[in-house]
C-alpha cells in the first residue's frame, strides 16, 4: 500500500507496524451542528482507504466525537438555558450524533467498521496525561488553566512541525485559550480550560490548586487515540485544515513524554469540497448539508461518487451540475449492475471474462497506490460502456462471480443488493416481447407506458431482446 505521508512529504510504502493489524485513527465531527458535506468528503476518504487497507489487512478504526468544546457549549446554552450544563450539553450532542451517524451510513459509509468515542467519555485519560506532562515540565499553570509549553517541548530535543515548517517568525509567544485557533502563528495551547459561568466542568486539582473545568480540544484527540489504538498507531486521517495547529499540537503532546517522536506511522490528509473556487465552510455560509442535497432529488450516494471521482489530494468541485452528472454516472453503473437479473445466455465471451478480471485487478491496483479513486472508477467505467455496447445479461464466468460484492467493498456503493423487479413485471415485460413480436404495437407501448408508471424502463436489443432499467 502507498499514501502520501504528510510527516515524510512524500508517497511511502506502508505496512502495518504490528505486521497485520493497521491501527486508524480519523478525526472525528464537532457535534454541535450538521455535518456539512464538506466535512462528509472527509469521512467518504476515510471510509474508502479503510476499505482498501481491508484488501490485505484487519483494520481497526477508531472515530471520535468533539463532544466538549467552545462552540458545543455556546449552542447547548442557548438551546436549553434552564437546564444544567452537562445536561444541555449531552441533549445537544446526542441529537447531532444521531443525524451524523444517519448521515454516514446514507453517503455509504459502513458505520458497523468503526469504533466511535465520545470526548467526554475519557476525561479521566485527559486529567492522567495532564497530570503527567505538568509533572516533566511540559505543561504550566494559569490563571485560566494549564497549557502545553512549546518552548519545553523544543528544549527537550523534538520537533515542533513534524507537518510543515514553523519558524520563529510564525511563533507567538501569546498563549490561545480559545478552541477556534489563529491558523497564522504558533501559540502555547490549552490543555485544561478552568470553569466559567454557566459551563459544564469535571473535578480536577493540580499541583494543590482546584482547576474544576473542562478539557481542550487538542488533549481529546491525544487521549482517545492512544487508550483505542496505542502509540505510535500506523495511520491519522483528517481534512488539510487539521494539519496545524490540531494535529501538529496532538504530536506535541503525545510525544512529549517518549523518546518516540511519533504519534503515528503516517499522516494522511484529505483536500477540500470547493464551491466557486472557495473551500466550503460554515463560517463561510457557502455550505451544504446532506440533506440539502435530498431535498434536490438527489441520491446521497451520489455525492460520493463526486467525492471519489477527485483524488483525495486534489479538492472536489461541487456544483449542481457536477452533482447531476455523478447521479447520472451512478445510475448508469447500477443499470449495469442490474444486468444481472436479466434473463441471460448460457456462454460468457471470452473477452468479457477476461474485462471482469482486469478491471478487478486494475481497481486494487489503483486503490493501492494512493488511493487513486478516479482511476479505479476508470476502470469500472470500461467494464460498465462494454456490456451497455453489447448486452449480455445474466452472464455467468469464473471472474464475474463476487465482483458486485467486490466492487462494494471497494467504492461502497450498494449495487449488489439492489433487488430484482417483481415477477407482475416480468410478467408485464414478457407479454410486451411477445406483443412486438406479433407487432402489435398499440399494445406494446401500451405495456411499456404502464412498466414506465412504476419506475421500470426498457431498452430493446437485437439479440437479447428487452433489457429491463430502473428509471
Amino acid at each position: 500500500m502507498k499514501l502520501y505521508n504528510t510527516l515524510t512529504k512524500q508517497i511511502d510504502d506502508i505496512q502495518p507496524l504490528d505486521g497485520h493489524t493497521y491501527r486508524v485513527y480519523s478525526c472525528g465531527p464537532t457535534v454541535y451542528n450538521h455535518a456539512h458535506i464538506g466535512n462528509l468528503s472527509a469521512y467518504i476518504f476515510a471510509d474508502t482507504l479503510r476499505r482498501t487497507l481491508q484488501l490485505e489487512h484487519e483494520v481497526k478504526q477508531v472515530m471520535n466525537y468533539t463532544d466538549i468544546e467552545d462552540k458545543i457549549i455556546r449552542r447547548s446554552r442557548e438551546q436549553f438555558p434552564d437546564k444544567d450544563p452537562l445536561v444541555a450539553l449531552k441533549e445537544l450532542t446526542d441529537h447531532y450524533i444521531e443525524i451524523f451517524h444517519d448521515d454516514m451510513q446514507k453517503v455509504g459509509n459502513d458505520t458497523d467498521a468503526i469504533t466511535f468515542v465520545r470526548a467526554t467519555e475519557t476525561i479521566n485519560g485527559m486529567k492522567q496525561l495532564i497530570t503527567e506532562l505538568h509533572a516533566k515540565g511540559f505543561a504550566y499553570v494559569a490563571d485560566d488553566g494549564v497549557y502545553f509549553s512549546i518552548e519545553q517541548y523544543r528544549k527537550s530535543g523534538k520537533t515542533y512541525g513534524q507537518l510543515l515548517e514553523l519558524t520563529i517568525g510564525n511563533t507567538s509567544e501569546a498563549r490561545i485559550q480559545n478552541d477556534e485557533y489563529d491558523k497564522e502563528s504558533v501559540h502555547d495551547f490549552a490543555l485544561w480550560k478552568k470553569q466559567k459561568d454557566g459551563e459544564p466542568a469535571w473535578d480536577f486539582t493540580l499541583d494543590g490548586q482546584d482547576l474544576t473545568g473542562r478539557p481542550g480540544w487538542h488533549i481529546e484527540c491525544s487521549v482517545m487515540s492512544r487508550q483505542e489504538l496505542g502509540q505510535p498507531f500506523d495511520i491519522h486521517t483528517g481534512g488539510i485544515d487539521l494539519i496545524f495547529p490540531h494535529h501538529e499540537n496532538e504530536i506535541a503532546q503525545s510525544t512529549a513524554l517518549e523518546r518516540n517522536p511519533l504519534m503515528a506511522q503516517v499522516f494522511v490528509h484529505n483536500d477540500h469540497i470547493l464551491v466557486d473556487g472557495k473551500k466550503m465552510a460554515k463560517s463561510a455560509g457557502n455550505f451544504f448539508t446532506l440533506q440539502d442535497i435530498v431535498d434536490k432529488g438527489y441520491d446521497p450516494l451520489a455525492f460520493r461518487l463526486l467525492v471519489l471521482q477527485s483524488h483525495y489530494r486534489s479538492p472536489t468541485h461541487f456544483s449542481w451540475e457536477n452533482l447531476e452528472a455523478a447521479q447520472n454516472r451512478l445510475d448508469d453503473i447500477r443499470a449495469w449492475a442490474d444486468l444481472r437479473w436479466q434473463p441471460g445466455t448460457d456462454t460468457m465471451p471470452d473477452e468479457l471474462d477476461q474485462l471482469f478480471k482486469s478491471t478487478r485487478e486494475g481497481i486494487v491496483a489503483a486503490l493501492q497506490n494512493n488511493l487513486s479513486t478516479p482511476e479505479a472508477l476508470a476502470g469500472l467505467g470500461k467494464l460498465v460502456n462494454y456490456m451497455s455496447v453489447v448486452p449480455i445479461p445474466g452472464v455467468e464466468g469464473k471472474y464475474t462471480d463476487g465482483t458486485l460484492a467486490f466492487l462494494d467493498s471497494t467504492f461502497g456503493l450498494d449495487l449488489a443488493n439492489r433487488p430484482d423487479i417483481t415477477d407482475e413485471q416480468k410478467q408485464l415485460v414478457s407479454e410486451r416481447e411477445k406483443a412486438r413480436d406479433a407487432k402489435d404495437w398499440a399494445k406494446s407501448d401500451e405495456l411499456r407506458d404502464k412498466l414506465k408508471e412504476q419506475g421500470i424502463g426498457l431498452r430493446d436489443t437485437t439479440y437479447q431482446g428487452a433489457i429491463w432499467f430502473r428509471l
